[in-house]
């Protein structure tokens, strides 16, 4: 099986880049490891609704309309839907990329589904698929439940319990807020929170953007949101810092079988369950066998284009992250990529 260019992921980016790739009127293919429609969206917790939903943004060529109210995993995977069909996107699924290696005149993908050859790549993967986990002392021996907001479905499943929620991002206090009005919560981060007080206007986006794309043309790894825009202060952040939810302590140094202790001084708190909202990593293992891995534990990338490989583009990934930029990262990405294969 073979395309001009081949996208891999059906998320925001990767419709995205579909969309511009069907106006180009390039011969492609999206590659999508989902069973159904919606992207990272449809696997969100049951009670996330559209108004309460951080960073959502229309695909482009049609607005996303529906209830604000609505559960936003249900609407996002009809809104997605409703988008392959109106543009009659070639999306095929569940087709899961399993390895990615170089040929003469492009790529071939090793999939679920067998092999495709491309001459150009978009990767679209996102990071849903791979929760962060991090490494504490003792974790093993904790005989609590620990479960990643990954995993998360409604508070009333805590209910009764102490929940540790551990994070500093906005998935974590989302889920804080939620889960400490059914239950007695504790919230740890590593550094005190940044709150932002202001708008989050188009300077303070453009700011945003240029911090993390400095990262990524350095060839890091990219840095979490919340570390280049803060936390924003809601009327929901307000009353629940009043109930004294929001009282955050720093980071434990290790973990015992009834739940989390701090060396100086020396202290121990008894919990429940550890919800650990700490954050995604980018669903990159398949590109692997391209070695594309900087010094830095990153990818050097330009804009989109993977500086170590011109013929891949990752939108979704480091600047283009927010739903905003992976349309902008859709567009540009497919027109350089089309320009480089057709020269």
């Amino acid at each position: 099986m073979h395309a001009e260019v081949v996208v891999v992921g059906a998320g925001q980016a990767g419709l995205s880049a579909a969309y511009q790739l069907r106006r180009e009127g390039a011969d492609f293919v999206v590659l999508d490891a989902d069973a159904a429609p919606g992207g990272a969206w449809q696997h969100r917790w049951a009670s996330l609704r559209l108004d309460r939903a951080n960073g959502i943004a229309d695909l482009p060529g049609m607005p996303l309309t529906g209830d604000p109210a609505e559960r936003a995993s249900v609407a996002m995977a009809r809104y997605f839907a409703d988008y392959e069909r109106a543009f009659d996107l070639p999306v095929r699924r569940p087709v899961a990329v399993r390895r990615v290696t170089r040929t003469d005149d492009g790529f071939a993908l090793a999939t679920s589904e067998g092999t495709w050859t491309a001459r150009g790549l978009v990767n679209a993967t996102g990071t849903w698929s791979r929760p962060f986990w991090p490494a504490y002392p003792g974790r093993e021996t904790f005989r609590g439940r620990q479960l990643h907001a990954a995993q998360f479905t409604e508070a009333e499943d805590l209910a009764g319990q102490h929940v540790l929620v551990v994070g500093g991002g906005i998935s974590a206090l989302q889920l804080l807020m939620e889960v400490a009005e059914v239950t007695r919560t504790t919230w740890v981060t590593r550094r005190p929170p940044v709150w932002r007080t202001e708008d989050f206007d188009a300077d303070a986006g453009r700011a945003a953007v240029a911090m993390v794309e400095e990262r990524v043309r350095a060839g890091l790894p990219p840095a979490s949101v919340v570390s280049v825009t803060g936390l924003p202060v809601t009327e929901e952040v307000r009353r629940a810092r009043a109930r004294g939810v929001l009282e955050r302590r720093a980071a434990f140094d290790r973990m015992v079988p009834t739940g989390v202790a701090w060396d100086e001084p020396p202290q121990e708190l008894a919990v429940d369950v550890v919800l650990w909202a700490t954050g995604f990593r980018a669903a990159l293992d398949h590109l692997a066998p391209l070695h594309l891995r900087a010094p830095g534990g990153g990818i050097v990338v330009d804009g989109t284009r993977v500086a170590a490989e011109p013929r891949l583009h990752l939108v979704g990934y480091g600047p283009s992250a927010s739903t905003i930029g992976a349309n902008r990262a859709g567009r540009s990405a497919v027109r350089e990529l089309l320009t480089t294969l057709r020269s």
